[in-house]
């Protein structure tokens, strides 16, 4: 008759590690899925206009990288959102830029550009990060120009 009392109190103790071990499986499933989504969310594929315009459907579904140089008097401006098409040799692709940041200093025409986003069925790549350097700058310099290194003088023979 000693046993009941026994019995019982062993039969809440798994109750209660069913419970916690039921709800450790559900955080840890819940944790897992965040994580996945949260990865495959920041995930963008580097692609050129020209294969953009190849990817048809599969492009409206993935985040996107694309560079280019912004075609001269294509930019237009209000406060952080930016319009300018990218060209890239006889492609051209128009982005709607609407980030949080205004556009770098070095955003201007003729500029390298890389716009990250999305491409949408209108056609327009909207872009939620915008990154820009000057092409003149990092451009290599011509001979003779200002600012190149003097060529050296031809060797004498020593005979």
């Amino acid at each position: 008759m000693g046993c009941t009392p026994f019995r019982e109190n062993m039969s809440n103790q798994a109750n209660t590690y069913l419970k916690f071990g039921g709800a450790t499986a559900v955080i840890l499933l819940l944790l897992g899925y965040l994580a996945y989504t949260g990865v495959q969310d920041s995930k963008s594929y580097y692609v050129t206009i020209k294969e953009l315009h190849k990817m048809g459907d599969g492009a409206y579904s993935k985040r996107l990288r694309v560079a280019g140089n912004v075609q001269p008097g294509s930019i237009k401006r209000v406060g952080t959102h930016v319009q300018f098409v990218l060209m890239e040799e006889d492609q051209t692709l128009h982005v709607d830029y609407t980030g949080t940041e205004a556009p770098p200093d070095t955003f201007k025409d003729d500029s390298q550009a890389l716009a990250d986003g999305r491409f949408d069925r209108d056609g327009v790549f909207h872009a939620k990060q915008l990154q820009a350097k000057c092409a003149s700058k990092y451009a290599p310099q011509q001979p003779g120009t200002p600012g190149s290194a003097p060529q050296a003088a031809p060797a004498k023979s020593m005979t």
